[in-house]
């Protein structure tokens, strides 16, 4: 869930409106038309099945409408909120009315089952009714705070979106209830952490929609009985202190969400302690425990940092040790990466550096996306930096993607993200644009100094470098744009002019940083950021024990990845890397959907007498040949013929 425009005190940008800014053309426009043709369809035909979601039919048997028990998940209300936020978004770009009127229905029939003290949690209500032993928060694993938190911030798109009052009724009541329970639970000391505490964004979100004091003073108040928790568990980050917290822990969605709500409370609160944690917690993420793809949560199950011989707790979905990232088991779960997206945005608002967007936009382009297919109909819950065709163990989640899967959160999740894509474009300060992700795209600016302009931006982003602006309808009022340099940049220029006059030689020294253009380098003429792209070789750390001595390889901000059905071998474990090799940028199609390869060619290993099923035996080296191989951007991967994929491949050293 994005922010909306209203100035936080202690945040240095402002998001611009909703509707400021259209994607035109190219990868975002493609990634979006699908998303609101085929992905939000597909899952309000999953939503509305008593088959296999069974989630509005929970709404309709609380209403008194249809007869029944609850069935499906604990957070199923959660996520249809999410599929919500994804609906109102898309039907409000397509001019969607029939879409429309069918929000509107399901926002009266939510209305109808929620109870007449604003409690709304359908299998709560459902098994209280039923006099089944199921009661109001009974059990924090029951994540009915997770879905009061996504209906805020559903019902504050609404309003932001359609100007009505209904859906955020809803929303005020169901806050009304928490805040009866949340200052009864300060009194007595009887307090229960919410699991993935989506909660503090939608309070705050709340504030910022009605600018009423009273929901941030919750979220603050909420946030706060954190630390009264007795039987805290690092699984849910409350086992510490949060002013304590100086490593990312727990469980990756729980705490990704948590650090985003400390986040925004921090922009409207300026509490230097939690910004303290945030910059902490930040750091050791980025600098020891995410993957090359931006994925989060590395493990299905895996001990605690802050563990030791006495203290070892079973974390799930976890974090888990500093360059603990293997390939094959990667958890990854789609709604750990988007999570870490909406905390890096909310990030860069109170700090505005070039790095949470480089976060940003390696999310977005690679793990994100990879989620789901380029038909927009199946879904990854987790996502493997490896696939084998063989294992002697089974995951726990499917090696490809599935039309449902039972946690049918990161669905919902990543078709509002794909939807709210465009406002990850511009943030604005007083009398600055700054650029966030790049591609094809026109904004209407109106920025607080006053300078009012149309800039339209022409690229093919992310497969090629060169980024076009052009200022239209400009009012003559003075502004400045802040181009962002992204981290993988080593060369490129900004050229102005009708002539493309040299205005600035980037070098590597420029990566990860924001240059400044006038308004006047823009005036009655065009601005070009023409950033070079050449296929890179990329290692990590020594103690990433499972990429020792192998290399990826990514080209601009996309990682890229081989498939067995584009190199004829007998698997790709027999691959290595050429570092001499010259790969091209090629054009290809996968399932309807233009993207660029690269072509070349890479060592395989020529076995002899080698037993693959041999846990061990002896090394014999009989050379190398050379085989023609194609690499696609890993968000393309699994679209078609099952297979092995690699992102880390062996890297063929010598001294020539």
């Amino acid at each position: 869930m994005l922010t909306n425009t209203t100035r936080s005190p202690f945040a240095k940008v402002t998001p611009l409106p909703w509707d400021a800014v259209n994607w035109t053309s190219g990868f975002w426009k493609d990634a979006v038309d699908v998303n609101a043709a085929q992905t939000v369809p597909h899952l309000q035909n999953m939503f509305e099945s008593k088959d296999i979601s069974h989630v509005v039919e929970n709404f309709r048997i609380c209403a008194g409408e249809a007869d029944g028990e609850f069935g499906g998940t604990d957070f199923g209300d959660g996520d249809f909120y999410k599929w919500m936020e994804s609906a109102i978004y898309s039907a409000a770009k397509t001019g969607n009315a029939e879409l429309f009127a069918q929000l509107d229905g399901y926002i009266d029939l939510i209305a109808r089952a929620q109870q007449p003290d604003g409690y709304i949690s359908t299998k709560q209500i459902l098994g209280e009714r039923q006099n089944n032993g199921i009661q109001r928060f009974g059990n924090i694993n029951d994540f009915e705070v997770y879905n009061f938190g996504h209906l805020f911030t559903a019902a504050c798109l609404y309003k932001r979106v359609t100007g009505k009052d209904n859906f955020l009724d809803v929303a005020g009541k169901a806050a009304a209830y928490l805040k009866d329970m949340y200052e009864e639970n300060a009194r007595t000391g009887k307090v229960q952490t919410a699991v993935c505490p989506s909660h503090y964004m939608g309070l705050i979100e709340m504030y910022r929609t009605t600018g009423e004091q009273q929901y941030l003073d919750l979220a603050a108040l909420a946030i706060r009985l954190r630390d009264t928790i007795t039987d805290g568990t690092d699984d849910n980050q409350d086992r510490i202190k949060l002013k304590e917290h100086d490593k990312i822990l727990g469980h990756a969605v729980r705490s990704n969400y948590l650090y985003a709500g400390v986040a925004d409370l921090y922009a409207e609160t300026g509490d230097e302690e939690y910004r303290a944690v945030l910059d902490k917690v930040w750091r050791n993420l980025m600098d020891y425990k995410i993957y090359i793809t931006g994925g989060c949560g590395a493990l299905y199950n895996g001990a605690s940092p802050y563990g030791n011989f006495f203290i070892h707790q079973l974390v799930h979905q976890a974090y888990g040790y500093e360059y603990q990232l293997p390939n094959i088991t990667a958890y990854n779960e789609t709604c750990a990466s988007l999570g870490h997206v909406f905390w890096a945005y909310r990030m860069f608002q109170i700090d505005p550096k070039a790095e949470y967007f480089d976060a940003i936009e390696r999310s977005m382009l690679n793990v994100n996306l990879a989620a789901v297919n380029l038909g927009g109909t199946k879904f990854f819950y987790e996502n493997m930096l490896r696939r084998a065709c063989k294992m002697e163990y089974e995951l726990i989640w499917p090696l490809t993607r599935s039309e449902y899967i039972l946690s049918y959160c990161c669905p919902p999740n990543l078709a509002r993200t794909i939807a709210e894509s465009s406002e990850y474009v511009y943030t604005c300060s007083s009398d600055t644009l700054w650029m966030g992700m790049y591609g094809a795209n026109e904004a209407r600016i109106s920025l607080p100094c006053g300078a009012a302009f149309t800039l339209v931006q022409e690229t093919n982003y992310p497969y090629d470098g060169k980024i076009t602006f052009k200022l239209t309808d400009w009012n003559n009022v003075p502004f400045q744009m802040n181009l962002r340099i992204p981290g993988w940049v080593r060369s490129g220029r900004v050229l102005t002019g009708s002539d493309d006059q040299m205005l600035f030689a980037l070098t590597s020294a420029d990566s990860a940083t924001y240059l400044t253009v006038s308004s006047s380098d823009l005036a009655d003429s065009h601005l070009v950021l023409d950033l070079d792209m050449p296929v890179r070789y990329t290692v990590s750390h020594a103690m990433v024990e499972e990429n020792t001595n192998q290399a990826a390889i990514e080209r601009g901000p996309l990682v890229y990845c081989i498939e067995s059905v584009d190199t004829d071998v007998e698997t790709l474990d027999d691959l290595m890397l050429d570092l001499n090799a010259e790969f091209r940028p090629v054009p290809m199609t996968i399932d309807g959907r233009n993207i660029t390869a690269l072509e070349g060619n890479m060592f395989c290993m020529n076995r002899t007498d080698y037993d693959r099923a041999s846990l061990y035996q002896d090394l014999k080296y009989s050379g190398m040949s050379r085989t023609q191989v194609r690499l696609i951007p890993y968000f393309s991967w699994d679209n078609r013929d099952y297979g092995e994929m690699r992102i880390w491949l062996p890297v063929a050293y010598n001294n020539n």
